[in-house]
């Protein structure tokens, strides 16, 4: 694959990218095996010295109500075994965004978790009927509550009831992450809810830590193919490795790392077609299958797959219709046919901003709680003025550049590919990554109402830009290896990764936190009541 002339060093080059890899996924799996809701903590142990006492109370009210030592005991079993539960809050589920899929997980493989509606059949008769997707069971565990969810009544259910409550999230993903979990726990018996820490922590491993494997391996391959110095190779491959929040979110399920899997995944196959001449259909498969799982992971990733599309269409019309279009059709079928399954329409669940208004309770006989959409606050009541928001979503609280400033040398080295004399090819591929970019950008900036200009949310970084990594990882090579031929220009490349690694790993535990500068700034008072 490489076009590169034999270099005596690189299989010295390639034992650094290893090494680099290997120190990467052991500092992973350390936080994936680590990960736990560490605000929990700090309750916990009161709870459980609350046990001793509150079975002692309980023991000398039934004693006093002439109680018989059978019922005594039974009493006790019952308290002891619910004040255990309670204080069992500690779990690897670190905010309402990874609970809201967590949710959906167990709404899927557990039958206990299985939410049922009675329905009239065409005779007459009503019948309980599974609703699939529904997460009301799994909300009225303790500890497992979320904001992110909608509520709304099945047309297919008729006007009776008011409807139950889903996951906001588009459902192919939990789906396809449902199948491992189903595997574990047909083997094992056990459950998110009876063994939080072993179960959630393996299936992190599957789903974040194996993919991410294979993202640092492909990327290596186009590192060393774009590549030109031994210094910019390895800069930029300890800059995909530790320098980006993809590692950060590592210990939490989410939209953003798969989506940036996918991304490189289509981009390599991409690649091969376009510089290598590749005609294995195999090759379109792949594109066509990654680049349409980055749209139901990210969809603002349309952009890059239309033009990926376009681009191997062009190429190779024969092999791109037979392979390529299959495969992305395949992804379409699941994205909108698990959309229907769950809420009976093709709209996906965040476009109904209806469903976000309402009130629910976690048990019948709790008290009604509102949607915590009705009355958003702090960062999710949105940024009212578009400038400001684009100001601090690139350069302010939650920069792309002021928290990654090794994106700099992205945008430095794309400008060299688009104007440089060379590789025609090479050139194609910087104006389609400057067109996605561009779009994308503009799309995530400016075109959002008020209440989506939140940033993210409570999040460590502006994570809708996360899955441009391994694009803007790539066009940061000629950059890299202009920096190698000076040694003040490496010093400064250097500094630019330090800050980068510096914000991904600033949330230690948990990646649903404001990132550093965000707290700096509001510790000064820069932000106002913001």
């Amino acid at each position: 694959m490489n076009e590169q002339p034999n270099d005596e060093r690189a299989a010295l080059r390639k034992s650094v990218y290893t090494l680099l890899i290997a120190m990467g996924i052991g500092a992973i799996l350390g936080r994936v095996l680590a990960v736990d809701e560490v605000s929990a903590s700090r309750l916990t142990p009161y709870l459980q010295r609350e046990i001793g006492p509150r079975l002692q109370e309980k023991k000398a009210r039934l004693i006093e109500q002439g109680a018989s030592p059978e019922r005594i005991e039974q009493e006790l079993a019952k308290t002891r075994g619910e004040l255990m539960r309670r204080a069992g809050i500690l779990r690897p589920f670190l905010s309402a965004n990874d609970r809201s899929r967590w949710c959906t997980l167990r709404a899927l493989v557990e039958r206990d978790m299985w939410a049922a509606a009675e329905v009239q059949t065409a005779d007459g008769k009503r019948q309980l009927r599974w609703v699939p997707y529904a997460i009301n069971k799994v909300l009225a565990e303790p500890g497992w509550d979320t904001i992110d969810m909608v509520k709304h009544p099945l047309p297919s259910h008729g006007p009776r009831g008011e409807g139950f409550l889903y996951s906001s999230k588009p459902p192919l993903l939990p789906t396809l992450m449902a199948v491992p979990y189903w595997i574990l726990y047909k083997a094992t018996g056990a459950t998110l809810g009876t063994h939080p820490f072993a179960m959630g922590r393996t299936l992190l491993v599957i789903y974040n830590v194996v993919p991410l494997l294979i993202y640092f391996l492909l990327m290596a391959r186009l590192i060393e193919r774009f590549g030109r110095s031994d210094w910019g190779r390895m800069f930029v491959t300890a800059a995909a490795v530790f320098g980006t929040f993809l590692t950060t979110f590592s210990v939490t399920i989410n939209n953003h790392l798969p989506g940036a899997v996918c991304a490189l995944i289509a981009l390599y196959a991409a690649v091969r077609i376009w510089f290598d001449d590749e005609r294995r259909l195999r090759y379109f498969f792949t594109a066509g299958l990654f680049a349409t799982l980055l749209v139901a992971c990210e969809l603002p990733g349309l952009a890059f797959t239309a033009a990926l599309g376009a681009a191997l269409l062009w190429k190779a019309p024969k092999e791109t219709l037979v392979a390529g279009v299959p495969a992305a059709l395949l992804v379409a079928v699941g994205f909108f046919g698990t959309n229907w399954i769950a809420h009976e329409t093709l709209k996906p669940a965040y476009t109904q901003t209806e469903w976000y208004d309402y009130e629910y309770q976690r048990h019948p006989d709790d008290k009604p709680v509102d949607s915590y959409w009705r009355d958003r606050q702090g960062v999710d009541r949105g940024e009212p003025s578009e400038f400001v928001y684009a100001f601090h979503a690139l350069v302010g609280h939650h920069g792309i550049i002021s928290l990654t400033p090794v994106w700099i040398l992205a945008a430095v080295g794309l400008v060299m590919w688009l104007v440089a004399p060379g590789d025609p090819r090479v050139r194609q591929m910087a104006i389609m990554i400057a067109a996605v970019t561009c779009a994308c950008l503009y799309f995530y900036l400016f075109m959002q109402p008020q209440e989506n200009r939140n940033y993210g949310g409570m999040t460590a970084g502006l994570r809708w830009a996360f899955w441009f990594a391994p694009l803007w990882l790539v066009t940061m090579l000629p950059a890299a290896d202009h920096c190698a031929g000076k040694k003040w220009l490496r010093g400064l490349a250097l500094v630019l990764l330090a800050v980068s690694v510096l914000s991904a790993s600033y949330p230690t535990w948990n990646p649903w936190t404001h990132p550093w500068l965000y707290n700096f700034m509001q510790s000064m008072g820069w932000l106002g009541t913001a």
